[in-house]
């Protein structure tokens, strides 16, 4: 049997990026996929792929910072469905060109980044939530990222809406448990997507080799399919004991130390000898 049998899965901002490749994976181990998204081109053609594949998806247009389109699409899923499995507040922005230090940011940026990234949240859990209650279980799963563990610069809008989409997963998983529901969160950070690229690869002063050497102990950026293969897990009910888990997907980003005082480890092969005789023993 596959992994998301029989699932109905609402994943928001699905039409691209990580949540493009969550759509995929989420049909291919069997949920039915509701993509809510403002992208209608790329959602209908994903929509046709997936299709194509006799997998099922809808496409739903949704702006998830709006309060009547949440509540349309959830309107659409109770109709079609009657029920919802997971929610999968994948949908956010980084607006590297408006984004900056606090005292820089323009107010209307500020309330968009929020809206989108943390207000979509809120929108979807609370319209969302009480057809999961009626079924009696549900996972739901919020994206952070590495802004909201670490202390990241010169991006305070952003890393205001991701610090607080920890908090919030933290809670929900508290209040809603008692129910069968589970909240959880994955926290990204270097996946290759079109928000990285504008964000850092398309930045003039953006050192690739230096991050790569100096932050990230993997030394290469994820993909997207590595957070989509997480988020179909903890979608699953071989996640069924997991609730309120903040689980970075960086690469060890975010816990590294100093990585330019890291020596290289070499090992002759008479060292190596003498290691195998040395376990042998023990």
């Amino acid at each position: 049997m596959r992994l998301l049998a029989n699932k109905i899965a609402l994943i928001t901002g699905g039409a691209n990026g990580i949540g493009k490749a969550a759509s995929l994976k989420f049909a291919n181990e069997g949920a039915s996929v509701i993509i809510a998204d403002i992208d209608e081109e790329n959602g209908k053609t994903l929509v046709s792929r997936i299709t194509n594949l006799n997998q099922h998806a809808i496409f739903i247009k949704c702006d998830v910072s709006k309060s009547q389109d949440v509540r349309n699409t959830i309107g659409i899923i109770e109709q079609k469905y009657g029920i919802l499995d997971v929610i999968y507040n994948n949908a956010s922005v980084y607006l590297s060109d408006s984004d900056a230090v606090i005292t820089n940011i323009d107010e209307h940026v500020w309330e968009k980044v929020i809206n989108i990234n943390l207000r979509s949240i809120y929108l979807f859990c609370k319209y969302g939530i009480p057809l999961m209650v009626k079924r009696g279980s549900g996972s739901i799963i919020n994206t952070s990222s590495s802004a909201g563990i670490i202390g990241i610069p010169n991006c305070d809008a952003y890393t205001a809406s991701k610090g607080a989409t920890i908090s919030l997963t933290r809670s929900l998983a508290v209040e809603f448990g008692p129910k069968g529901i589970r909240t959880n969160c994955i926290a990204p950070a270097a996946v290759q997507t079109d928000m990285m690229n504008k964000s850092n690869l398309d930045e003039p002063d953006y050192d690739e080799e230096n991050f790569l050497n100096l932050r990230a102990p993997l030394r290469r950026y994820g993909n997207p399919e590595e957070i989509a293969n997480l988020a179909a897990f903890l979608a699953s009910d071989f996640a069924s004991y997991i609730n309120g888990a903040i689980i970075p997907v960086d690469g060890g980003i975010t816990i590294n130390g100093d990585l330019s005082k890291l020596k290289t480890f070499n090992c002759t092969e008479n060292e190596l000898s003498q290691n195998d005789k040395i376990i042998q023993k023990i």
